[in-house]
């Protein structure tokens, strides 16, 4: 007797849906895309370089320019340029054989997990690793790719802020002399009306410009992972 089979020509497993594990990998790449924000700023250079550019702004005393908008364009572009040989290698590992129905979804990630535990576990600092050791309860592990990835995300994340303050910090100094100057002279003349801050801020524009500061920037920053 033939089994019954569903609009799409599958063999009708009885319950609802048809055979074989489509609906599951269909939930877990839905899944993946949901989460796809917070990988984004948990999994990659996003966070430092987003922290940097901030500080950058307040340093110089625009609220406003670049925009948010801007800030965030630059960070997810400069983020695709570190990430791409990290995602080729992904590429490599999990997808193709999944396209090639070699492993399952769930297979897929737990490849594709691989090097991007390894580009984290690079830049993740010891003293993070050891932190959520103790804290996940989980012995020293023997090599660096035993550690679980519920101990490599949060210690990711905390050296990613803390490197991202210490540049942003370096970047404060050279305005904040700026500032200090400007404020010293302004006070020292009588110009107590004046706020010092609107002569500051064309002044620290005028000196990221002239040394080509967003090369400079960028380029540190690139340099900081390599």
């Amino acid at each position: 007797m033939m089994r019954p089979r569903s609009a799409a020509g599958l063999p009708w497993n009885g319950s609802g849906g048809a055979s074989g594990s489509v609906p599951w990998n269909i939930v877990v790449l839905l899944t993946l895309l949901t989460l796809l924000p917070s990988l984004l700023l948990a999994m990659t250079p996003f966070a430092r370089l987003l922290v940097v550019f901030h500080f950058l702004r307040q340093a110089l005393g625009t609220q406003t320019a670049p925009s948010n908008q801007t800030l965030i364009g630059l960070s997810l572009i400069l983020t695709f340029f570190l990430m791409q040989p990290v995602m080729a290698t992904i590429y490599d590992t999990a997808v193709v054989p999944y396209e090639k129905g070699r492993v399952d979804a769930v297979a897929a990630v737990e490849l594709g997990a691989g090097p991007l535990r390894q580009f984290m576990l690079k830049f993740a600092r010891e003293k993070d690793l050891a932190l959520f050791l103790e804290l996940a309860k989980e012995p020293r592990p023997a090599r660096p790719d035993d550690v679980a990835m519920r101990v490599v995300l949060p210690a990711y994340i905390l050296s990613e802020l803390k490197a991202g303050f210490q540049i942003g910090a370096a970047l404060y100094l050279p305005f904040l002399v700026v500032d200090m100057v400007v404020a010293a002279i302004t006070t020292s003349v009588g110009m107590l009306q004046l706020p010092p801050v609107v002569i500051s801020t064309p002044l620290k524009i005028l000196l990221f410009v002239m040394v080509d500061g967003w090369n400079l920037l960028v380029g540190s920053l690139m340099k900081s992972f390599s």
